[in-house]
């Protein structure tokens, strides 16, 4: 019997610059680990790339101020709001420095306690204790500082959150409220900054009455006075990456999978699976933060890693109906219900969450390269369509 089943492998790459053929790189170094490390490719490998690496080498990128001149054409009055960002400097302080450059008055809406990934402005305690119903007041930030004071900051970086972005200009006035339509008693022109919930928000606002309504999604989803750009998720997924500029969103991501897995093929023999991968799909237990700030894990990946895992939930089989088997009995009948599966498992996977087979994977390649010094940009995965009967 074979022990070892799935193996993870951050792969070191070159360091990748704008212009590079990111392609050949990723089949490169794939190969090259293969030969250094004493591996074989095999049929359903998965071989991981970090979006960031594909976005720099596509030279994805764009200024403050190109994402001034879209708000300016978005919003030519001057005045609009913005709604549910993510408390992040790496995330939104840069998409906030362009946006307040576009515009002349700009009011911001925090979601409280926390934004919806789980960044949190005020500890719950301290909100039950301030008597403040988060469902239906709406704070200007003078009763936010009346009720939680100067000392809530967050829980990792330590930073206040409403005083940085309040000094992005003397134009911003910051309010809070978790009903999106509540900000059309300040203005009828609104950009959505919210990421997983923002369709619904789009759709809140405009049936209330707004009559400027875009989402981060939209802005930059075409060339702005020659930036990158992403059709479509605009600013969403975009990283800080100089003081004046932001990291877009990668695009055109499925022709690169398709043609890493064909010069795999080609050069191998080996049908592996390739996917561009952001953030993973998983909660910090302490600070509370959901990761996913991308608006996906994964923008492209090849045909095979459609669909969610069709398992059995071995633990039910072995203390149900296999109870009581001897050994070697038990194997033979664990073997054969596996081989034997059907496409609907129904109450035999009970207690198995169906999540995406590009979320679970994803996930995986994140945590292995994370976002730091690693400078493992691509991960390869073997052996994770494997199971007990193979």
């Amino acid at each position: 019997m074979d022990t070892v089943r799935t193996v993870a492998r951050g792969l070191r790459a070159p360091l990748i610059k704008a212009g590079d053929d990111i392609v050949q790189i990723v089949v490169d170094t794939v190969l090259t680990a293969s030969q250094e490390d004493g591996f074989e490719l095999r049929d359903k490998d998965v071989i991981g790339i970090t979006e960031a690496v594909v976005a720099r080498a596509q030279g994805n990128y764009a200024s403050c101020t190109q994402i001034a001149a879209d708000i300016r054409q978005k919003y030519p009055s001057g005045t609009l709001a913005l709604t549910f960002p993510i408390l992040s400097r790496n995330r939104f302080s840069n998409i906030l420095k362009g946006i307040a450059q576009g515009c002349d008055k700009l009011y911001m809406m925090l979601s409280y306690p926390a934004d919806e990934v789980g960044n949190e402005l005020i500890p719950w305690g301290m909100l039950d204790h301030a008597g403040v119903n988060p469902y239906t007041d709406v704070l200007t930030e003078e009763v936010y500082r009346e009720k939680f004071g100067y000392d809530t900051t967050h829980v990792f970086t330590n930073m206040d959150y409403v005083k940085y972005y309040k000094s992005f200009g003397g134009h911003i006035e910051i309010l809070f409220a978790n009903d999106v339509r509540k900000i059309l008693s300040f203005t009828k022109n609104v950009l959505c900054c919210d990421v997983h919930t923002r369709l619904r928000s789009k759709r809140l606002l405009k049936e209330a009455g707004a009559e400027s309504v875009y989402g981060l999604d939209d802005v930059l989803s075409g060339p702005v006075e020659g930036s990158g750009y992403n059709e479509q998720y605009g600013l969403l997924g975009s990283n800080k990456a100089a003081e004046d500029s932001v990291k877009l969103f990668p695009r055109d991501c499925e022709q690169v999978v398709k043609k890493i897995a064909q010069k795999i093929m080609e050069i191998s023999g080996r049908q592996v699976e390739v996917m561009v991968y952001g953030d993973g799909a998983f909660k910090d237990p302490v600070g509370m933060i959901w990761e996913l700030a991308d608006p996906v894990v994964s923008p492209a990946f090849t045909p095979g890693l459609e669909g969610t895992p069709n398992e059995l939930k071995l633990k039910l089989l072995l203390d149900n109906e296999f109870s009581g088997k001897s050994e070697d009995d038990l194997k033979e009948a664990v073997d054969r219900a596996i081989k034997t599966k059907t496409a609907n498992l129904e109450d035999k996977a009970l207690g198995t969450t169906p999540r995406r087979y590009t979320d679970l994977l994803g996930s995986l390649c994140d945590l292995m390269s994370g976002s730091g010094d690693k400078g493992t940009p691509i991960v390869l995965i073997q052996g994770y369509f494997d199971n007990y009967a193979s």
